[in-house]
């Protein structure tokens, strides 16, 4: 039988997902009093944080109930027990004396090495989503750990690319061309292959793997006609493929700045509800919308009207569509009759959308929480976009395994309703393309 220890979770794990209590098994929860003052102090906030903040004093105020949480209460039965610690227990604390022990961090650390003299016999780790919090615990000998329970992979290295580049006798590139059916082994559904030849490397063919019982499908959309988008390399190809196939209810593109992963997501959005070839027309309006986070706090603290509030984080979208329709009057008449709207996520997760196609742009500043909330209220004939840079986190609460975009393709990997595809090259400019390897 594996030997109990002591776990001290840092604020960031809470407020990163609020039932971490119930992910530790037998071993035993320590809480320290700074802890709770920290998340007191997020309850009030509108977004996944104020919520686990507030959802993390309700698993308290029930456990209470169940006996002295100074004392120490059983989580629930299998589990283990789970104990406020107050200051008092900061005597025991073998803490370095320059650290100043009235910073929050340095508290919950002390906290923590309280606990390894009280209780010597069991191994104690500080488990914290902050990695400065994680080297000062190494510098002083505190057993530290990174939350591992909301990462989507162990490395962004291991996140599916949603297509693979397979050698193949060159005959087999002549009878795919040919409109000969070739099967291939079992890959994931709507993955793209690039089939290159292994005696002639420049003679390739791209295809689509549906499933092992269907032969491979050719890449049919490779542009976006009415808006003049054509794609200018295979991973653009295989976007514009999926973005344009109505049976591919989930997209995800993921891409540094550049990639074209938005802005083909708003002309393929474009082409099927306002476009001209109206067989394509497969959606009654366009969304698109991209989350405030990055600044902390809610668009409703800060001063002018709706529309002024939302404007620097809607400008990029703005942008993107003035790009494409070339005529700020046009724009507007479609927002009027309401083909497009652009809004903060703040006022998309309370409503069920039916028969839109929506773009989410930075998508990695989600949780997993916001991300499932958002899909969980696409309603029917509805497709939903998810685009980001898993590089570029604004979110203190996610990292490039954690985050909610980096869940959405992974969970959705298996399932032939959804579609991925990570960007290697830049597309925007040569020094927009430059800056993103080297800044």
């Amino acid at each position: 039988m594996a030997t109990k220890k002591n776990y001290v979770l840092d604020t960031s794990v809470y407020l990163t997902e609020a039932s971490s209590v119930f992910k530790f098994g037998r071993n035993d929860i320590f809480v320290p009093l700074k802890v709770l003052e920290e998340i007191d102090g997020h309850k009030k906030r509108q977004d996944s944080v104020g919520a686990n903040a507030r959802h993390f004093i309700r698993i308290l105020d029930e456990l209470r109930t169940k006996g002295s949480l100074e004392k120490g209460v059983r989580i629930e039965k299998g589990l283990g027990i789970l104990r406020v610690m107050s200051y008092s227990c900061l005597k025991e604390a073998i803490f370095p004396p320059d650290l100043d022990i009235r910073h929050a961090d340095h508290t919950i650390i002390a906290t923590a090495k309280a606990i390894q003299t009280i209780e010597p016999e069991k191994k104690t780790i500080l488990v914290s989503r902050d990695i400065n919090m994680r080297v000062i615990c190494d510098s002083i000998g505190m057993p530290a750990e990174d939350y591992t329970s909301e990462k989507a992979v162990r490395s962004s290295d291991e996140l599916y690319n949603g297509f693979v580049t397979q050698l193949v006798d060159e005959q087999i590139i002549d009878r795919y061309y040919d409109g000969e059916a070739i099967t291939d082994e079992l890959w994931y559904p709507n993955q793209y292959i690039m089939m290159v030849s292994n005696s002639n490397k420049k003679k390739s063919a791209l295809a689509k793997f549906e499933s092992h019982h269907t032969p491979l499908k050719k890449v049919i959309h490779k542009k976006i006609p009415d808006w003049k988008i054509d794609a200018r390399n295979k991973e653009q190809a295989f976007a514009i493929d999926m973005l344009m196939n109505p049976n591919i209810k989930i997209v995800s593109l993921v891409g540094r700045a550049g990639s074209g992963k938005t802005l083909m997501a708003i002309a393929a959005g474009l082409q099927q509800t306002i476009g001209l070839r109206s067989d394509e027309n497969h959606y009654d309006r366009l969304i698109v919308s991209r989350p405030i986070q990055p600044l902390g706090k809610d668009i409703g603290f800060l001063p002018g009207t709706m529309e002024e509030k939302m404007l620097p984080w809607l400008m990029p979208i703005q942008d993107n569509l003035k790009f494409l329709m070339g005529d700020r009057t046009s724009l507007e008449m479609y927002i009027d009759k309401g083909k497009i709207e652009v809004e903060a996520l703040t006022y998309i997760r309370g409503r069920s959308i039916a028969n839109a196609y929506i773009v989410i742009d930075e998508a990695q500043n989600l949780t997993k929480h916001e991300v499932k909330t958002i899909i969980t209220r696409i309603g029917e004939g509805s497709k939903i976009i998810l685009t980001g840079d898993i590089e570029q986190i604004d979110n203190v609460y996610v990292n490039e395994t954690s985050n909610g975009l980096a869940h959405a393709i992974e969970k959705f990997k298996e399932y032939p309703i959804a579609g991925h595809v990570s960007f290697k090259k830049g597309e925007r400019s040569e020094l927009a393309t430059l800056a993103s390897k080297v800044l």
